[in-house]
């Protein structure tokens, strides 16, 4: 079993990255760059999280290893095979190799390349793509450019501070730095910016979590708020149709000022192709592409104002599309959590649906998830489930807080991940100590990255699901979570004393920490920042409990879901119509469509019977009698027909203006060859050759 664990967490992790991203990200119509570097971002963030524990029980098989041999004379010492041991070795150092050990040598590659290609990500890579995928620009050389002028400064503050250090230290000759302490000191840099903010999620994520489960056991809560969502939905879906309208107007007007011989036309097609469906086919339509352009007539926009209207095309469209989706998301789950108040009242036990799903479930699903479990799991199970987990999720929290604020002690030792994983290492129980290092670790990083999915900046970033993030937020997730992973790793090695400057001890750090190099660099980071600033996350959790963040936003115009709020019941109640208004729209439309197909299985049927019947009885000589009726009738209602053309056409005719000062008349109308009618007559003449003089 020698590094197979590591190989099936490889496989597993890529899956479960490639999973989530196909959740929120669109592989059809996004590029392919960006899905390449955001799923390698949160590949390599989650590959960190799940091997971690491997680090861990590898670590404390070396060291009751090194501490074998060295109570054992050298002679006699004899480790082979799968249980390291050697022959006078005391019982007390029971070296039993774990399951999932992981050579030498293996983990410290694995950390520096996996470390260091997260930090190229999101420092380098990452960045510049967020700029070239939302440049407007019409070639991949304009993108570049645009990308670079906007990194600029990003990448100029870094080189500017880097080499004002360097000049520091050449100058100062008390400070003599190599090659390594330089590396430490940028890795204790960047995990400082990261710390900073990883408090911040961290401290919202421990109090929320809970407290959404625990507030979605209570009846009628989950229903409230997302009436509140339609509500606040609704306006944004009417903005962001308004914006679509203004910027496809832009589009319209750029579209007919620019005809096809213009050398930016080339432009103008590109922007076109980015527009919906149904506003190409109007644009279309209203082309005069005969007619050329002539740059002293007419003044024609530069391409810097394409390109311009190119990112605003690109944004309006996919925010339109976000919402449209989301719009229809939301009313499905107003619509299921309407159906569930409804039949928590009701003694059948069976759930009843309102409306029928459009997609067809599958036959495992419907029979082992049947109406009646469907009842009991939401109407009775659910709800307890959900305060269960809640309870547990909140003891984890009050763990997190606790060790957070007490990690730093070593005698006596007051962390309680600390104390789980030193009792686990007494009696060497690898897999305990692998369960415990990934729940615990797991748990951090749910608090942490679930903020990261839950918090929009405006329309800045978003993450929304069923593939409707658009690009930019797809990048900025990766840049997040790459900076965001190793400060919480070693956080996390802190709170179970397994960093040796945490706990002073002159043992073998993990091959993770050995990566991150000696903190005593910089004594001042690794002696105050990094022990004091974690103990932040007890006024956040306050700050997060007493909802103060919401309140706050809520007084600046922004609103938040507020039980004791008046705004937030207007919202309430505007939403409750809006969905109303929308089940009352689909229950007319699902009984309309049960009336056309009621209508035709009720006489379609009859009429196909009785007209095969009518077919099969027919004598042969009534059938060549019928035929022989059927062709004299056609001959004999041939002239009355035409004639009745005729006097169609002639009322037609009446539209036409009339001509008081003709000199001839005719009698036949319809005399002309041409089709317009002549001047005999009381119709105006119109000839063939003078039907375009007025284009």
């Amino acid at each position: 079993m020698s590094g197979a664990a590591l190989g099936l967490e490889i496989v597993f992790v890529f899956f479960l990255a490639l999973f989530l991203l196909h959740r929120y990200g669109d592989f059809k119509k996004q590029h392919r760059l960006v899905i390449v570097g955001t799923l390698l971002a949160w590949y390599l963030c989650f590959l960190i999280v799940f091997i971690l524990p491997l680090d861990v029980s590898t670590t404390i098989y070396n060291r009751c290893k090194h501490a074998a041999a060295n109570s054992s004379p050298p002679e006699s010492s004899n480790i082979t095979g799968l249980y390291a041991t050697a022959t006078p070795v005391p019982s007390q150092h029971p070296c039993f190799k774990p399951w999932s050990y992981i050579p030498d040598g293996i983990m410290p590659i694995f950390w520096r390349v996996v470390y260091w290609t997260s930090q190229f990500l999101t420092w380098i890579l990452l960045p510049f793509m967020q700029s070239y995928a939302r440049s407007g620009g019409f070639s991949i050389t304009g993108k570049i450019k645009t990308a670079l002028i906007e990194n600029a400064i990003y990448y100029g503050t870094y080189l500017l501070i880097f080499g004002a250090f360097l000049i520091y230290v050449a100058v100062n000759p008390h400070l003599h730095l190599e090659w390594n302490q330089l590396q430490t000191i940028g890795i204790a840099a960047a995990n400082t910016w990261g710390l900073f903010l990883l408090v911040l999620l961290l401290g919202y994520g421990l109090v929320e979590i809970p407290r959404s489960y625990w507030n979605g056991a209570k009846k009628g809560y989950l229903l409230m708020k997302t009436y509140f969502k339609a509500a606040k939905l609704m306006t944004e879906k009417a903005d962001a149709e308004e914006t679509l309208e203004d910027v496809m107007e832009e589009v319209r007007k750029v579209n007919e000022s620019i005809k096809y011989n213009h050398p930016l036309r080339k432009c103008v097609d590109t922007i076109l192709k980015k527009c919906p469906v149904e506003y190409q086919e109007k644009m279309g339509r209203n082309m005069d592409d005969y007619e050329d352009f002539d740059e002293k007539r007419n003044a024609y926009p530069s391409e810097k104002s394409l390109v311009k209207l190119h990112k605003q095309v690109i944004y309006s469209v996919q925010r339109h599309r976000r919402t449209q989706v989301q719009w229809q998301i939301l009313l499905e789950q107003a619509f299921y959590l309407e159906d569930v108040a409804k039949n928590e009242t009701s003694g059948t036990c069976q759930f009843v649906h309102t409306f029928q799903s459009p997609e067809p479930e599958n036959r495992f699903i419907q029979y082992f998830y049947n109406p009646t479990i469907e009842w009991y799991w939401e109407c009775l199970l659910r709800p307890w489930f959900y305060r269960i987990l809640a309870v547990v999720l909140s003891i984890f929290s009050v763990i997190v807080v606790w060790s957070e604020c007490t990690f730093f002690s070593t005698t006596p030792v007051l962390s309680l991940f600390a104390v789980f994983i030193q009792l686990a290492e007494k009696t060497y129980n690898y897999i305990y100590i692998e369960i415990a290092c990934f729940l615990s670790i797991f748990f951090l990083s749910i608090c942490v990255y679930s903020t990261v999915f839950r918090i929009r900046v405006f329309n800045y970033y978003y993450l929304a699901s069923h593939h409707q993030t658009d690009a930019y937020s797809l990048l900025f997730s990766g840049m997040l979570f790459c900076r965001l992973t190793p400060p919480l790793c070693l956080n996390f090695l802190g709170l179970t004393h397994m960093d040796s400057s945490i706990s002073h001890q002159n043992t073998q750090p993990t091959a993770y920490t050995s990566i991150m190099g000696s903190m005593k660099v910089l004594s001042f980071i690794a002696d105050g920042f990094y022990i004091y600033y974690p103990m932040l996350v007890v006024i956040l959790c306050i700050a997060t409990y007493f909802s103060l963040g919401t309140r706050c936003l809520n007084l600046l115009g922004f609103q938040q879901f507020m039980g004791d709020n008046d705004m937030t019941s207007d919202l309430v109640d505007e939403g409750k119509e809006l969905i109303r208004r929308e089940k009352r729209k689909r229950q007319r439309q699902e009984e309309g469509e049960n009336r056309r197909r009621e209508w035709k299985e009720r006489y379609g049927h009859s009429r196909e019977d009785s007209t095969r019947n009518r077919n099969v009885h027919i004598d042969p000589k009534e059938s060549n009698f019928s035929d022989i009726s059927t062709n004299r009738s056609a001959s004999k209602y041939t002239r009355s027909n035409n004639r009745n053309e005729r006097d169609r056409i002639e009322l037609l005719q009446d539209a036409e203006p009339l001509d008081f000062n003709a000199e001839t008349f005719t009698d036949d109308p319809l005399e002309s060859e041409s089709g317009r009618y002549q001047p005999g007559g009381r119709y105006l003449s119109m000839s063939r050759s003078r039907i375009f003089d007025d284009v």
